[in-house]
This record gives structure tokens, sequence and C-alpha cells, in this order.
């Protein structure tokens, strides 16, 4: 029996990481959420769409296609803007700043929930994000919830961005870490929780591939 499990958490607490690993692990498709909220912020940063403006938004939101694209070089799905490749680009700093500020607007969660409900609709998917328990998949058989140190996780960012973002400071990402929280767990529409029935998840001191056995020994428990 296929199962949607969904994994919810805060930035940089390796979400993305996990949902690959145990998509891959059950033969399962992994359906990074975030990078659909990402590759909107870049559409939108690159055509100076101004967000606060509801006509704006919706109007950019017709002239989006959003897909991905399995990639056999690094063995996972690329994120595709209108038939564009940016799986690079949605990771820059400059996205990071804004991608938060733009995931709360009601039109572009309800576009992209909408679309991510559509992916699930045959299950056998793990999907990461913020709302994917709560908001996307409430019926999901599985949920997980994923927390760290938020040291921890400044440093996780720190040294996933600073090879592409050389005169980056751990100061900029901490800022950047708090801010993005704050808004994530105050905006009105779809905020992260934890669902009442998710099984929370520590990584704080943890190997890669301890947490994956943990979440693979949940998910054979329901499978």
């Amino acid at each position: 029996m296929s199962i949607i499990i969904t994994i919810d958490g805060y930035s940089s607490c390796g979400k993305s990481t996990l949902a690959r690993q145990l998509a891959r692990s059950l033969n399962y498709l992994y359906i990074d959420s975030g990078a659909m909220y990402r590759a909107i912020t870049l559409y939108f940063l690159r055509n100076h769409i101004d967000w606060t403006q509801t006509a704006q938004v919706k109007k950019a939101l017709a002239e989006i296609n959003l897909h991905f694209e399995y990639n056999s070089q690094t063995g996972q799905s690329d994120m595709l803007l209108n038939d564009e490749n940016v799986e690079a680009l949605i990771r820059d700093m400059l996205v990071s700043e804004h991608v938060s500020e733009v995931a709360a607007i009601k039109e572009v969660r309800e576009f992209s929930v909408a679309q991510q409900q559509k992916m699930g609709e045959h299950k056998g998917i793990v999907m990461d994000g913020r709302d994917i328990g709560t908001t996307v998949f409430p019926q999901a058989e599985l949920k997980i919830f994923v927390t760290a140190d938020p040291a921890v996780r400044v440093e996780r960012r720190f040294k996933e961005l600073i090879d592409r973002n050389p005169n980056l400071t751990i100061e900029e990402v901490k800022t950047n870490l708090e801010l993005r929280d704050y808004t994530d767990s105050h905006r009105e529409f779809s905020p992260l929780r934890k669902a009442t029935d998710a099984i929370e998840l520590d990584n704080t001191s943890i190997t890669r591939d301890e947490q994956l056995a943990i979440a693979l020994d949940w998910a054979k428990g329901h499978i």
C-alpha cells in the first residue's frame, strides 16, 4: 500500500535531505514544496512584481508554470520555471531573503497548494515544507515534524551557502533564519505549526543515516 508522507519543520532542519533519502529508499516520488515557493519568488524578483499588490500577484501567477524534472546526474528532481531549470538560482541568498514573505501571500499559497495536492492524488509521495501535514495533506498517513537546535541550523545553512556566496557572514545567515522562522510561524495563511498527529524528530545530535533509519522504521509501520 502506498502512502503520503509529510515532513514539516523550520528552515535548515534537514527536511529536504530526509525527504529525498526517504523517497529514494521507498521508491516514492519526492516533491520539494519549498522549491516551488522559491521559483515563484525568483519570478517575482526577475519581473519586478510588487507582491503587496494582489492584482500584480494574480497576473504573475497566471504566467507561471512549475514542474519537476528528474536529473540523471544528481539522481534528484530539479525545479523548472516556465521550462527553465532554475534549481541553482532558487538557492541564492536573495531568494532566501524574500521567499517567506512571498510564501505568506494567500494567492501564492492557494496556487501552490492546489498543484501540490494534484501531485499527491495517487499517493506514493514524500513532500516536505511547512504546512504539508496541516494544510496540503491533513489526511497523510505519516506526518513527521523535524526540529534541530537553532545554532546547529545556522551552521548547516552557512556551510550550504558559503561556496556560492563567499562574502556571506554567519550573522547574515542567523538573521535570515530568525526572520524566516518568525514569518513562517506568524503568517495569516497556513502558518508553520506541528500537526497534532505528527511525530517529532529532533536531529540536532544524530547523523543523516540515523535520521533516515528512524523515519524508515516509522514509514514501514504505516505501509
